[in-house]
């Protein structure tokens, strides 16, 4: 069996796409395009498609990762090509790789890169509430699970965190809205943590509220990366191994 990895985005309105809705879109796309998908066994056999750590509902992202098997082998080009054709706009195959290398999608995912715009909340207002926060041994939180309601530590998963400059309005623009962009690192722990449980973080330690009529719940993420967290704060892209085997295995 081929297996066949995949970097796909969630873009514009699709990022309100639940990752059970798109999962059926993927199927269907699968079919649609013609791709010989291969099945488990059993009584009730399903296409093997495994996601790598989606991103929640209501976020965008740059960097999703799939991974097929296929009962016949292709050409990963040809196949990322007719599956992005298949699929809604939005959603958008960036690039396919066989998997060539041993070891999981997930194994190769241990932190993410994100992207929030906070409209209504200042430059100066977000780089006051990073200092608090980066200035803190542990910033606790309380969010919903399906376990209940849980309390978990914020600060411990946040490996770097950085008030931008700002996506404010042009200054020809009368009343224009502050809009200060947050730029985050999360490493992968459990239970996870989310951009919107930091903005709680934040709220804790700095109060963080955003002015009228906006709010946190109208910050606006987007995963820019996932993958391997480097000692020096980068993340290594999980399928360049995949691309250069032997080259990653001598660094």
């Amino acid at each position: 069996m081929q297996r066949i990895r995949l970097r796909y985005t969630k873009r514009g309105p699709m990022r309100f796409t639940s990752h059970r809705d798109f999962a059926r879109a993927v199927e269907r796309a699968i079919h649609r395009a013609g791709i010989p998908i291969a099945f488990s066994q059993g009584f009730t056999p399903h296409p093997k498609i495994s996601f790598a750590s989606a991103a929640p509902t209501g976020v965008a992202s740059e960097a999703e990762y799939l991974e097929i098997g296929l009962r016949e082998r292709v050409d990963p080009a040809d196949l990322a090509k007719a599956l992005d054709a298949s699929l809604s706009p939005g959603l958008d195959v960036i690039e396919a790789v066989e998997a060539v290398a041993p070891g999981s999608l997930a194994d190769r995912i241990t932190a993410s890169s994100w992207r929030i715009e906070l409209p209504g909340v200042s430059d100066e207002q977000l780089a006051a509430a990073v200092a608090a926060f980066v200035a803190q041994s542990e910033v606790l939180v309380e969010r919903l699970t399906k376990q209940g309601r849980r309390t978990f530590d914020t600060r411990d998963a946040v490996a770097s965190i950085a008030a931008v400059s700002s996506q404010s309005s042009p200054p020809d623009v009368v009343g224009a809205a502050p809009c200060a962009i947050l730029d985050l690192v999360v490493r992968q722990v459990t239970p996870s943590v989310r951009p919107d449980d930091v903005l709680s973080g934040l709220r804790v330690v700095a109060d963080l509220e955003p002015s009228a009529p906006h709010s946190l719940k109208s910050a606006r993420a987007t995963r820019l990366a996932q993958g391997t967290l480097t000692p020096q704060g980068e993340i290594v892209d999980p399928l360049d191994v995949d691309r250069d085997p032997v080259a990653i295995g001598e660094r």
